[in-house]
């Protein structure tokens, strides 16, 4: 094992970490509460607050397998502790191999290779750490601001509202798609695979209800399987 690692592994960074994992957990468990609550305001059924939740909780299966096999890659090189933490905050392995391999590069160094030390590990955690708050800045001194902005776009037109917001989301998932598609090779198969396979069971969920709160996860496993099989 490489000499960094002691330290990145070691049990006093588990402790360290901890707190924030802690504080991470609890603000999911009031943001789900007060969700049960406010969804009185707008007429929702217990049971049907019961039905989202269950509905994101399977849609959730896709992206954790896809990050949780990234995790693994990332434990070997920044350790367990750093990884449990960053991903609980930012839940994207990617962006978090990103940032660490920018702090190694800034150092002169490839991240996790020949010359990366308890230096050059330190930075690549300042670099994960850094480039995480601009994104909780951002929405702390914004996100309040953000609905009356779109409401003065929308003059209370409730339609319109709804519009404004699924075009946004349409926008932001083309923009990420885009990427993939560009990429070509794994990723383009993985997103051709997924998006036919969403095709295919929304059709089958007209005949099988039930099966719709599942096509999400089910849709992104297909992608994720495909794109292996391309590169193997």
């Amino acid at each position: 094992m490489k000499e960094y690692l002691k330290v990145a592994n070691d049990p006093i960074l588990w402790l360290m970490c901890l707190p924030v994992v802690i504080m991470v957990a609890i603000q999911a468990i009031i943001f789900s509460k007060r969700a049960f609550i406010a969804a009185k305001s707008v007429e929702l059924t217990k049971q049907e607050c019961k039905d989202a939740f269950r509905v994101g909780a399977v849609s959730a299966i896709g992206p954790a397998v896809a990050v949780f096999v990234v995790m693994l890659g990332m434990m070997a090189v920044v350790g367990g502790p750093m990884t449990w933490l960053r991903l609980s905050v930012i839940g994207s392995a990617p962006t978090e191999l990103a940032a660490s391999t920018m702090g190694a590069k800034a150092m002169g160094v490839e991240f996790g290779g020949e010359g990366y030390g308890v230096l050059e590990y330190a930075n690549s955690v300042w670099a994960m750490s850094l480039n995480g708050i601009g994104w909780l800045v951002f929405a702390g001194l914004f996100t309040h601001k953000l609905d009356g902005i779109r409401n003065k776009f929308a003059k209370g037109d409730t339609k319109l509202l709804g519009e404004v917001g699924g075009a946004a989301m349409l926008g932001a998932m083309a923009y990420l798609l885009g990427g993939h598609l560009l990429a070509g090779g794994g990723r383009l198969v993985a997103a051709v695979a997924a998006g036919v396979a969403m095709i295919l069971l929304g059709k089958l969920s007209e005949k099988l209800p039930k099966l719709v709160e599942y096509n999400l996860g089910i849709a992104m496993i297909v992608g994720m399987i495909a794109g292996v099989i391309y590169m193997g």
